[in-house]
C-alpha cells in the first residue's frame, strides 16, 4: 500500500513538470465579433474562455492533470470557433459557424465540465432561447440574401 501511494505521489509530482501551453495571443481587435448589447454578456460569460483569445486561465489550470484537460478544451474550442478572429472567416464559414452556435447553445454548450467550475456560465433556458433567436435571425438573413 505504501509503495502504491508513493508511486502515485511521484507520478503526480513528475506531471507538474510537464507544462502545457496556456496562451492568449495578441490579435487585431477590429477582427473580433461585435455582438448586440443584449447578447454580448451571455456570450462573454459562457463562451469566451474557450472560444476567444481572451481566456481567463484559473489558478488550477497550472496543476496537472487539470492543466492538460483545460488546455485541450481551450485549444479545441478555439479551433472550432474563435470570436477573436471572426472577421478572418469568409462569409460561408461565418454562416456555418452561426449554424453551429444555434445548435450548440441548445444541445451541448457550455460544457458540463466548464459549468462545474464556472456556475455563472450556465445559461438559463431563456438565455439559450435568446441566443438561438439572435443566431437564427442572422442565419435566415444570410439565406434570404443568398436566394435572391
Amino acid at each position: 500500500m505504501k509503495i502504491t501511494l508513493f508511486t502515485l505521489l511521484a507520478i503526480f509530482v513528475i506531471m507538474q513538470f510537464i507544462l502545457v501551453e496556456k496562451t492568449n495571443p495578441q490579435y487585431d481587435k477590429s477582427k473580433e465579433f461585435v455582438f448586440p448589447s443584449h447578447i454580448e454578456p451571455m456570450i462573454k460569460s459562457a463562451c469566451y474562455d474557450c472560444h476567444s483569445y481572451d481566456t481567463v486561465w484559473p489558478w488550477y489550470s497550472a496543476i496537472a492533470p487539470m492543466s492538460y484537460s483545460i488546455s485541450k478544451n481551450v485549444n479545441h474550442g478555439r479551433d472550432a470557433l474563435n470570436f477573436s478572429i471572426w472577421e478572418e472567416y469568409d462569409d460561408e464559414k461565418k454562416h456555418k459557424k452561426m449554424k453551429e452556435i444555434f445548435r450548440a447553445v441548445y444541445a451541448s454548450m457550455p460544457l458540463d465540465d466548464y459549468i462545474r467550475f464556472h456556475p455563472e456560465a450556465d445559461l438559463t433556458k431563456e438565455q439559450r432561447a435568446e441566443i438561438r433567436t439572435w443566431a437564427k435571425e442572422i442565419i435566415d438573413a444570410k439565406e434570404a440574401s443568398a436566394s435572391k
